[in-house]
This record gives C-alpha cells, structure tokens and sequence, in this order.
C-alpha cells in the first residue's frame, strides 16, 4: 500500500500508575530521521523507541514526543526529618528567651511554609524505575499511537495514488497521440520538400531524391522508441504503486527516465502540434514528480 510520509498519531494510557501520551508526527524526507523528546529518567527508551518505529516506517523526517506523569506516588517518597525541624524550633526558642531584641513577631510568624526552607529538612526517596515494566507500557501506548499514525500515512498515500495513476493515463494517452501525428508529419515534410523542389527547378523532379531526403527526414524525426519507452515507464509505475509498499525512490528513478524520453521526442519533433503535447507530458510529468517526494 503506497503511504504518504506525512503523518501524526496520539495515544494516551494510564498504565501500571502512569499517565503516558505519545505522540507521532513525520513530514517528508529523502532518508529515514528520527528524533524523540522524552522525560530525563526514560532516556533510556529512545534507542529502542527508534528500532521499534523503524521496523514499521523505512522514510520520512519522524519526531517522537514521550510524557509520562506518576499518579501512584510509587516512584518518589518524601521523609520529613523531625530531628532537623524540631532543632530548629528549639534555636528559634532560645531565640525568644535569649535574645529579647530580636523582632518577636519574626519568630511568632514562623510557619509550616518556612520549614521547607530549613535545609535537610525533608529527604527525597526516588523509587528505581523498572525499566523493563516500564519499556512495556510505552512500547504498548506507542503501538497504538503508531497504529494511528500509519493509517494517516496510507489514506494520505491512497489519495496521491489514485492522482498518480490518473496522470499515468494521460501520459499514456499523449504518448500515443504523439505517435498517431508522426506519419503525417512525415508526409506533410515530403509535399514541402517536392513544392519546394518545384520551385527551385522548372525541369522534372527527381522523385527518388524526395523519397530520400524524406526517409532521413522521417529517421531523424522517429520517435517511436522514446513514445514506447514512455508508456514502458509508465506501466512500470503503475505496477510500483499496484504492488509495493516502500516505492518512493524507484518511482523518483522511473520519473527521471520518463523526462528524459520526454525532452529527446521534444528535440527531434520540432513540430508546433508534437510540441504543444510534449508541454502537456512535461506538465502532467511534474504534478507526478511532486506527489512522489511525499512518498514512502
């Protein structure tokens, strides 16, 4: 299935105590980037954040974003040092008795909210992090984000698809239009060159020499085996987005050789006609290069 490289995919789990989001997002790239925004203590997952979506998606600029909040209190515990907080009250007592010309109202005011300010007053316990348990719920949130994100990418490639396969057809078609005006721009280049001939000479003309100089005109101006080539080309894309997945890049080399036949039929055809249908291969030629550099 042809998919865009254009994506986005978010999930949200409470997992194991854990709120978890992830979200997915990529735009087009001629490689494969990865690059992930991830809490400090779950660095460690990016490595296999990034093998995991690689074995799904092979193209395209890929910017994962990981948040994960603890709602169980499981992973930090906080202790309040007692000893610590009542020595100081006990300071702040002496304070009181000892030193009367100290601002009374200064001690008097002392509250829960200046203990957190007392240093060592409070110890911070973190939890070690199961790193394995924890891998297993982003890899299951991530799963499903990505779910999301690929199926974004295929109706996105769907729709560039069915264009593709439209402009194919006229290609083709124009193609052949081309090769239906070559023998008669060949007979047209004969009856020139023989009025010409007349003009030139008043005795009989010499019919094998019009014959000949029309046969190498007709040789130089063949174009049959760049119009076969052409429809080859497009018949080739075509089986590319009927049949693969990861096409990008081939379609990118098969449009490359269809624009080379293209400006060779333009150069040996100089006719007004094969040139207003050469612009028109060209123009259709584009639209298809355009959607492709958004293609997986």
């Amino acid at each position: 299935m042809v998919r865009s490289m254009t994506g986005f995919g978010r999930e949200f789990r409470i997992l194991n105590g854990k709120e978890i989001t992830v979200e997915i997002r990529s735009v087009n790239h001629r490689f494969h980037e990865f690059s992930a925004k991830t809490p400090y203590q779950y660095r460690y997952v990016e490595e296999r954040l990034k093998n995991f979506i690689g074995e799904r998606v092979s193209r395209g600029k890929v910017d994962v974003s990981l948040i994960i909040h603890n709602i169980s209190g499981k992973e930090t515990r906080v202790i309040l040092n007692s000893d610590v907080v009542e020595s100081y009250l006990k300071a702040l007592h002496a304070l009181r008795i000892d030193q009367p010309r100290i601002d009374l109202a200064l001690i008097d005011n002392f509250s829960i909210a200046d203990v957190f300010r007392i240093p060592d007053a409070f110890t911070v316990i973190k939890h070690e992090i199961d790193e394995e348990e924890a891998w297993s719920a982003i890899k299951e949130v991530t799963g499903a984000a990505l779910d999301k994100f690929i199926k974004m990418r295929e109706t996105e490639g769907a729709k560039m698809k069915a264009d593709i396969l439209e402009r194919l057809v006229m290609i083709e078609k124009t193609a052949s239009d081309i090769e239906a005006v070559s023998p008669e721009i060949t007979a047209n280049h004969r009856e020139r060159l023989l009025e010409k001939m007349k003009e030139v000479i008043s005795s009989e003309v010499d019919e094998k020499r019009v014959l000949l100089e029309a046969a190498i005109f007709a040789e130089k101006t063949a174009v049959d085996e760049e119009t076969v080539r052409l429809k080859s080309h497009a018949a080739q894309a075509r089986d590319l987005l009927n049949n693969e997945d990861v096409i990008g890049r081939k379609l990118d080399f098969i449009v490359q050789e269809m624009n080379r036949e293209i400006n060779t039929i333009g150069s040996k055809v100089p006719e007004i006609g094969v040139t207003r249908l050469v612009v028109e291969l060209k123009s259709e030629l584009e639209k298809i290069r355009e959607q492709i550099q958004n293609i997986e």
